[in-house]
């Protein structure tokens, strides 16, 4: 699984105008299964995802995870194009995407699994056109792939 990982003061996505899902502190979570990824490689990145140290202790070095961040919560949204290949040209493919109902079935694993261990996650829809709205902190934007 792919993942961007971003530590934001504020995140929320629209759809179609309304909001869908919203968090104020916390992580905002880009996901994109792969063809070969399974419900481990889901289980593994929120394990990663609630460990990750990227949030700032009383010395101001990043030491706390979204755990120790009271309030800080997970936006995770799906993102198939995280998976984009550019090396053919500048039109990207997108064939190393998981298929849709992988994906869609991978994605919701991820969000099953991160409600099951913390208390506040909100998301984004499989497959709809969102609007990701985000202010990041830091910055601090962190690539992840799980295997």
């Amino acid at each position: 699984m792919l993942a961007l990982i971003q530590r934001v003061r504020e995140a929320r996505v629209v759809i179609a105008g309304e909001a869908a899902g919203a968090i104020d502190a916390g992580l905002l979570v880009l996901v994109c299964a792969e063809p070969a990824d399974t419900e481990a490689q889901a289980d593994k990145l929120v394990a990663k995802l609630l460990k990750l140290r990227i949030f700032s202790d009383d010395a101001g070095k990043m030491n706390r995870s979204v755990q120790d961040v009271p309030g800080a919560g997970l936006l995770i949204v799906s993102q198939f194009t995280l998976a984009a290949d550019t090396s053919g040209g500048n039109r990207p493919s997108f064939t190393g995407a998981a298929p849709p109902e992988l994906g869609r079935r991978l994605y919701e694993t991820v969000l099953r699994l991160a409600a099951e261990r913390h208390p506040r996650v909100a998301s984004g829809r499989f497959g709809a056109d969102m609007q990701v709205h985000l202010v990041n902190d830091g910055p601090v934007t962190i690539p992840l792939t799980i295997r």
